[in-house]
């Protein structure tokens, strides 16, 4: 085992630096700032409004569509290619997977909610950035929301256990690596989203899961006091 300190001088079970704010981008109907470590992300939310073309309405629910989308020069390793690609996609797909179980979209029929994420830094952990940002939108634009979600990247570094792995982290050659996305509903204490690249044991997977079951519970915290905050200064006004 050569990994006995995390290179940024974290503890094992501690998060980067984390920032939130919502309402911050005016002409949507719900918008959010998150970071974490340097990775930033942010989100807006328009609708619900109705869905066009017609003949992919349903009149019994609403629908949600999620755009991820990191910008050309916002990785710390280089160059991102614009427009489109698989790993946009793919995270697109689990981005709205992973906000579904909150929202009743029966509330919303023949109707789409849109919601945009743009990452303008990048440095590990973006989806789960683009996740808690997109979480902080929806609330702001007023949606019906059973809980927010919040997410973190959990994992193994060599032999350790570890809590939001960052670039260094996710790229360490001295030994093995898993990295694990996870996203919660904290008051339901319900996973929404579980995706894993590397190996682990299973009982490590339960122990880091636990550990990041701790952590999202403080995200969680963050996200909901970026809300409040918001509607604090308004009355002030």
């Amino acid at each position: 085992m050569t990994y006995k300190e995390r290179l940024d001088k974290r503890k094992f079970d501690e998060a980067r630096k984390i920032e939130a704010k919502v309402g911050v981008i005016p002409n949507a109907d719900g918008s959010a700032y998150f970071k974490i470590g340097n990775t930033v992300a942010y989100a807006a939310v328009y609708g619900p409004r109705n869905l066009h073309p017609k003949f992919l309405q349903d009149p019994s629910r609403g629908i949600l569509r999620c755009n991820y989308n990191m910008m050309p020069f916002s990785s710390s390793w280089g160059r991102v290619r614009p427009g489109g690609n698989r790993r946009s996609k793919e995270i697109s797909l689990v981005t709205q997977k992973a906000l579904l179980p909150v929202l009743d979209l029966e509330d919303y029929p023949n109707s789409a909610v849109d919601v945009f994420i743009e990452l303008p830094q990048t440095e590990a952990g973006s989806r789960c950035a683009g996740i808690c940002a997109a979480s902080m939108a929806l609330a702001d634009a007023g949606l019906a929301m059973k809980d927010l979600v919040a997410a973190v990247s959990v994992g193994r570094v060599d032999d350790e256990l570890v809590v939001d792995l960052d670039y260094q982290e996710e790229a360490y050659e001295d030994g093995p690596v898993a990295d694990i996305p996870m996203a919660m509903m904290p008051n339901h204490d319900k996973i929404t989203l579980l995706q894993m690249d590397g190996l682990i044991s299973k009982d490590d997977l339960k122990k880091v899961l636990e550990m990041g079951k701790k952590v999202l519970k403080d995200i969680y915290e963050v996200q909901k006091k970026a809300l409040k905050d918001k509607y604090k200064t308004e009355i002030k006004k």
